[in-house]
């Protein structure tokens, strides 16, 4: 167990370059797509964050072999030796319900325990479930295991419920083996699942639609390997854009993907923070004042719940009060009470919370309870006068990779240090 400890003056303004590490959130499924294939999956830009060990653990013991040196990462699930992930794999991490689909479409059964991962409230995977029981698989849930079983998987016309990045991801992938034609509607558009899509096109994969709501895949016989560039992080840029403007510093971002961000540079600017886009660089100056605003989550290309928790801590310095509408989680604002610790003003009724700006933060002893909560806490660990720790960093590390480091060389004197 580790904690990181911030201290500041209240003052700082965080200034310099700092490179975009992979997606985590895209790089978890094109892992388990391995699981589609006998031939090796060799992946470049990946991130080393605790997710990426995990699920590498959990495709080990299936029978994958995998090789990670540096950021590039070499799979091959030449024989899959176990058709179960048992609750001891996959209870740290909800992306492990990804191995479902692959594993059934090629060996024709999976046992998957229900899977942990951060406590955000219900994430429900009826969604994953009903879709493979269209595309002609038999599953039962007890004891919480998903036990799925099908000789060959059909192709079938399904229509998510609501919009779900997992359920769309682990359902593609299935339907990539089924026979026949699959069209998916109401599919998630998120970035990670595109970039899923187009790995799995390299694969042999025939997929049409691709980053839309509509998508139509051609079963094939059988899937082979392919060379994937894993998506910079958009959350991981988000956090170091709102950085930028919460410390009133001018930040460069390298290795970054603007058009995954539209809609969050787009709420910056109207906070007052001034964003410029070139290529994969993003150069954010922060301003004197801070504006606030409305905020409301919603799916991919809307405002994404995963950047919530960060805005908040910003319009926190906002002069005036804002109100963020959470559509996505009902319970993701745990966040609030370690936030009011430090001296925030924030109200939560229901899915809102009321946010009344310009209010001095100032250090003290907090508890992070999911990843995106750590790095908010974090956040206001930079800008609150004197002493901030920030406990159960290892929500922290399942989605950022160094990012203690990555403060640092922007100016931040923040330190990891034994709990």
């Amino acid at each position: 167990m580790e904690r990181i400890r911030i201290r500041s003056g209240g003052e700082l303004r965080l200034k310099g370059r700092v490179k975009i590490s992979g997606s985590k959130n895209a790089v978890l499924p094109a892992i388990a797509a391995s699981l589609l294939t006998r031939e090796k999956i060799k992946l470049h830009n990946v991130p080393l964050v605790k997710d990426v060990h995990t699920i590498l653990t959990l495709m080990n013991g299936l029978g994958a072999e995998y090789g990670l040196r540096r950021n590039s990462l070499t799979l091959q699930a030449e024989k899959i030796l176990s058709a179960e992930a048992s609750y001891e794999l996959v209870r740290a991490m909800r992306a492990s319900i990804l191995v479902l689909g692959p594993m059934l479409a090629r060996s024709g059964k999976a046992v998957v325990a229900l899977p942990g991962g951060c406590a955000i409230g219900t994430r429900p995977i009826d969604l994953h479930m009903s879709g493979l029981q269209k595309l002609g698989a038999s599953l039962t849930l007890e004891h919480g295991y998903i036990t799925a079983a099908a000789t060959r998987l059909q192709g079938a016309d399904i229509t998510f419920e609501k919009k779900t990045v997992g359920g769309t991801e682990n359902i593609v992938m299935a339907a990539c083996l089924a026979r026949g034609e699959t069209v998916l509607r109401n599919c998630a558009r998120e970035p990670e699942v595109e970039s899923l899509c187009r790995l799995l096109v390299k694969m042999g994969g025939r997929i049409d639609g691709i980053g839309e709501e509509v998508m139509r895949i051609r079963g094939v016989e059988e899937l082979g390997g392919a060379s994937h560039d894993i998506i910079p992080d958009r959350i991981e840029a988000g956090t170091f854009l709102v950085a930028g403007a919460l410390s009133r510093g001018r930040i460069d971002l390298v290795d970054a993907e603007p058009g995954h961000l539209s809609t969050v540079i787009e709420r910056l600017r109207f906070s007052g923070t001034r964003v410029e886009v070139k290529s994969n660089r993003i150069r954010v100056t922060g301003g004197d004042h801070i504006l606030p605003q409305d905020i409301t989550t919603s799916p991919y290309p809307g405002f994404p719940t995963d950047m919530q928790a960060q805005f908040m801590v910003l319009l926190t310095q906002a002069g005036g009060a804002s109100i963020i509408t959470e559509t996505i989680f009902e319970r993701r604002f745990s966040h609030v009470n370690e936030l009011l610790r430090l001296g925030a003003n924030i109200e939560v009724s229901g899915d809102k919370a009321t946010v009344r700006g310009r209010t001095p933060l100032s250090g003290a002893e907090v508890m992070a309870t999911d990843l995106r909560a750590s790095a908010s806490l974090v956040l206001a660990g930079l800008v609150a006068s004197g002493e901030t720790i920030v406990n159960d960093v290892e929500h922290l590390d399942r989605g950022y990779e160094n990012i203690e480091e990555k403060l640092r060389g922007l100016g931040a004197d923040i330190e990891r240090i034994p709990a």
